[in-house]
C-alpha cells in the first residue's frame, strides 16, 4: 500500500497488525477501540486467523497467552478499564516469557470515567500494572500513520527479547481520520523465523516445551527474573526511540508523548515565530524511557514543561532523567481534555518571565485546598472526630 488512504486509527491499527502477520486476536468491547475487534473480526477470517470476542476483558488475555506459548502473533486490545482487567493475564505473559502485543487505546478515568482521550495509564504501562518485577515494552504513536505500522515493530520486539509489547494510544487518535500508508509489506506467517520455546507438534527435532511463569525451587524465580532483567537492560541499552525539534538552542524543552506532542509541536511552532527559543522532545519509547538524551539536553536548555493530557505521570520520568539540572514545569489537562497550542505556548512564556499562568503546581492546590478546608462551614472533623 505505496498510496496514502483515509483510514480511521483504530482501523489502521487492526490492519497493520493484520499485514504484521497477527493470525490470533481476542478481545472485549469498549469505546473507544470498538473499530480494532470489529475490524478483526472480519479480516482475521480473510486471512485465514482466528478471532474471538471473548466473554470478559479476563478472558481475552489469558486466550491471548495460549496462543503466543503455540508461537503464533498474538494480540489483544481495549481501553483503560479493560486494560486494567487485563493486569494478571499481562504479568502472567512477562512471567513465562510470552511475545504479544496488547493495545491500549486510553480513555478519561479513574473508574469508568468518560470515553474520551487521555493519557492517565502511563504508569500503569511503563510500571507493569500487575504483579512482580517485570517490563512491558511501551510505544507511543502520535498519528494514524504510526498507529497502523507500530503493530510491526512491536511484534518483531516483543519476539527477539521474548517481552509483551504494548502500543499506549488514545481515543483521540483511535477515532481520528488521516491519510497513512503502510512502511512494510504484508508478512506471511509462514515465513517467520521458527520459535525453538514454542508449545505444538514435537517432529522429534526438539525437546519438550513448557511454557509456565513459576519457579518453586528454591532460588529458582530469582534465577527467572535475574535472566530476565538482563534482556530488560538489553532493550533499555538498544531500543529507544524519540523524536527532537528545534532541542539544539531551545530554552525551554516541551517534553509530550502521543496526541498531546501534536499540540505541542504547533505551541513550538508558533513560539518559534515570536522569537521565542522553543523545543519539542517527543519519547516514541515510553519503556524504555529516553532517559540518557533527555539528561544530555538539561545541559544546554533553562527549563523543561511536560504537556500531558493527566495529572502529572511522564513527568516522573522527566525528572529522573534530568536529575535536577533544570526545573520541569507541568500542563496538565487530565479528565480528557485534549491540550491547547496556545496555552501551551503561554505555559512556555509564563516559565521564561517567571509567572504561573497555565502551570500546573500540585502545592498550589494543596494550599487552595487548606484554605477551603479551614474554613469554619468547611470543617471535617473535630477533636479527631468526623462530623
Amino acid at each position: 500500500m505505496a498510496d496514502k488512504v483515509l483510514m480511521k486509527g483504530n482501523e489502521a491499527l487492526a490492519e497493520g497488525a493484520i499485514r504484521a502477520g497477527c493470525r490470533f486476536f481476542a478481545g472485549y468491547p469498549i469505546t473507544p477501540q470498538n473499530e480494532v475487534p470489529e475490524y478483526m473480526s472480519w479480516r482475521q477470517e480473510e486471512v485465514g486467523g482466528a478471532f474471538v470476542q471473548a466473554e470478559s476483558e479476563v478472558s481475552a488475555i489469558n486466550m491471548v497467552y495460549g496462543a503466543a506459548a503455540t508461537g503464533v502473533r498474538a494480540m489483544t486490545s481495549s481501553s483503560s478499564p479493560g486494560v486494567s482487567l487485563k493486569q494478571e493475564g499481562i504479568s502472567y505473559m512477562a512471567g513465562a516469557d510470552l511475545p504479544c502485543l496488547i493495545v491500549n487505546v486510553m480513555r478519561g478515568g479513574p473508574g469508568l470515567g468518560n470515553i474520551a482521550g487521555a493519557q492517565g495509564d502511563y504508569i500503569q504501562a511503563t510500571r507493569g500494572g500487575g504483579n512482580g518485577d517485570y517490563r512491558v515494552l511501551v510505544l507511543a504513536p502520535n498519528s494514524v500513520e504510526e498507529l497502523g505500522n507500530f503493530p510491526k515493530l512491536a511484534f518483531e520486539l516483543s519476539e527477539k527479547y521474548r517481552i509483551p509489547a504494548m502500543i499506549l494510544a488514545d481515543g483521540i487518535l483511535g477515532q481520528m481520520m488521516e491519510g497513512m500508508s503502510y512502511n512494510f509489506d504484508p508478512i506471511d506467517p509462514k515465513t517467520l523465523p521458527v520459535k525453538p520455546w514454542a508449545l505444538g507438534v514435537n517432529d522429534g527435532t526438539r525437546g519438550k516445551n513448557m511454557i509456565s511463569s513459576y519457579g518453586l525451587a528454591e532460588g529458582e524465580l530469582e534465577k527467572m527474573i535475574l535472566k530476565r532483567a538482563e534482556r530488560y537492560a538489553l532493550v533499555e541499552r538498544d531500543e529507544v526511540r524519540f523524536e527532537e525539534r528545534f532541542t539544539e538552542d531551545a530554552d525551554v524543552i516541551i517534553v509530550a508523548y502521543g496526541i498531546s506532542s501534536r499540540a505541542a509541536m504547533s505551541a513550538v511552532n508558533a513560539l518559534r515565530a515570536e522569537g521565542v527559543k522553543a523545543g519539542l522532545f517527543r519519547p516514541i519509547t515510553l519503556w524504555p524511557f529516553p532517559s540518557k538524551r533527555l539528561a544530555e539536553l538539561a545541559k544546554s536548555c533553562k527549563a523543561m514543561l511536560c504537556a500531558e493530557m493527566s495529572l502529572g505521570q511522564m513527568i516522573i520520568d522527566v525528572k529522573l532523567a534530568v536529575e535536577g539540572k533544570v526545573p520541569v514545569h507541568l500542563y496538565a489537562k487530565p479528565g480528557a481534555f485534549f491540550p491547547v497550542a496556545e496555552d501551551i505556548a503561554t505555559a512556555v512564556k509564563s516559565i521564561i518571565n517567571g509567572k504561573k499562568d497555565f502551570l500546573f503546581n500540585l502545592a498550589d492546590l494543596a494550599d487552595k485546598a487548606e484554605n477551603t478546608c479551614h474554613k469554619p462551614e468547611n470543617k471535617i472533623c473535630k477533636e479527631g472526630t468526623l462530623l
